[in-house]
């Protein structure tokens, strides 16, 4: 053949030669592992739709954190899911110095001092509507939910958390905690914003394991609709200018133009939440042998830091973890 054009092919012809030019890598310690703590004694329960993942009451919960350190990874973030009778209309267990995450993070950081904890701000676990914040007349009230956000903060920092996460979408939360983090003597404590947070249809089985689906409506009001891009880099803006530490854009995978749009505008360390229907959906597709679990998940993760993700919250942080050890 007498024809000019370029052999790409070169660049791919063994496996060792692909390892050496590939772009985008994925490493235990860019994952943060989500961790669901529980009240009471000897409690290990399964969450239903999440096969593998657990509620851990606190006796239990250390025998986890050894194994997720073990594994690499660096860091977790701690969700707390109060009993019923605890809950109430403010969600007083959020802000409680002996609340459950709050508990749950001081029995980690004496535990395992170097472990980054990340503590998830937020009320609707706590409430008995269930939703992020408080509920006057129906409607879920923006600034009156500030002050308690900031408590809620605080009380998070003073347990020991090396990374506040608020995750509740009301307008201005960030200069609250920031202020109210910086008044308390906070002021080294970073604040992992929940900056761009869809309104999205991949959170039911959070909903199920952190018992937190709301009594009434939906969170359309402050969430925001995933139609929308420019707003994300709005929402983004006002995080930083409020003082965040870290863009967080949940969930990741429908959204991966939201996460370059936001690597490219802003200089903060940008993470990706892998959120709980992203990982069900793999999990239930792969125990029904539709697809291959281990390539699944990885070109999943890959194609978030791809699109610019520094770090990474998922569900599948150990069993990733895992893989990438047995190929060292």
């Amino acid at each position: 053949m007498d024809i000019q054009f370029t052999r790409h092919r070169r660049l791919r012809s063994s496996a060792n030669l692909r390892a050496m030019l590939r772009e985008t890598h994925l490493r235990a310690e860019d994952f943060i592992y989500p961790l669901f703590v529980v009240e009471g004694e000897n409690q290990k329960n399964e969450v239903p739709s999440m096969p593998g993942v657990y509620h851990f009451s606190l006796d239990l919960l250390n025998d986890e954190v050894r194994e997720v350190q073990s594994l690499g990874i660096k860091s977790i973030i701690l969700f707390g899911v109060p009993e019923a009778h605890q809950k109430d209309e403010c969600g007083t267990q959020a802000f409680h110095d002996h609340g459950i995450v709050q508990r749950a993070t001081r029995q980690v950081k004496e535990a395992f001092p170097e472990l980054l904890v990340v503590a998830d701000t937020c009320l609707c676990e706590y409430t008995d509507h269930g939703h992020c914040g408080i509920v006057e007349n129906g409607e879920i009230v923006n600034d009156s939910s500030l002050e308690l956000l900031a408590r809620t903060a605080v009380s998070q920092a003073k347990a020991g958390a090396d990374i506040i996460a608020p995750s509740n979408m009301m307008d201005g939360f960030v200069a609250a905690i920031r202020k109210g983090l910086d008044e308390a003597g906070y002021s080294h404590i970073p604040i992992m914003s929940y900056a761009v947070k869809y309104a999205s249809a991949f959170y039911g089985p959070f909903r199920d394991a952190a018992q937190s689906t709301p009594q009434f409506g939906d969170r359309k009001t402050y969430q925001m609709d995933p139609a929308n891009r420019e707003e994300a880099l709005r929402e983004a803006h006002s995080d930083v200018e409020e003082g965040a530490d870290f863009l967080i854009v949940k969930p990741a995978l429908s959204y991966l133009d939201i996460i370059r749009d936001v690597k490219n505008n802003f200089s903060l360390p940008i993470v990706a939440y892998n959120v709980s229907g992203e990982y069900s959906m793999v999990k239930a597709a792969a125990q029904n042998g539709w697809i291959d679990e281990k390539a699944t998940v990885m070109e999943m993760l890959t194609g978030m830091k791809r699109a610019g993700a520094d770090i990474i919250i998922t569900y599948f942080a150990k069993d990733v973890a895992r893989w990438l050890k047995e190929a060292e």
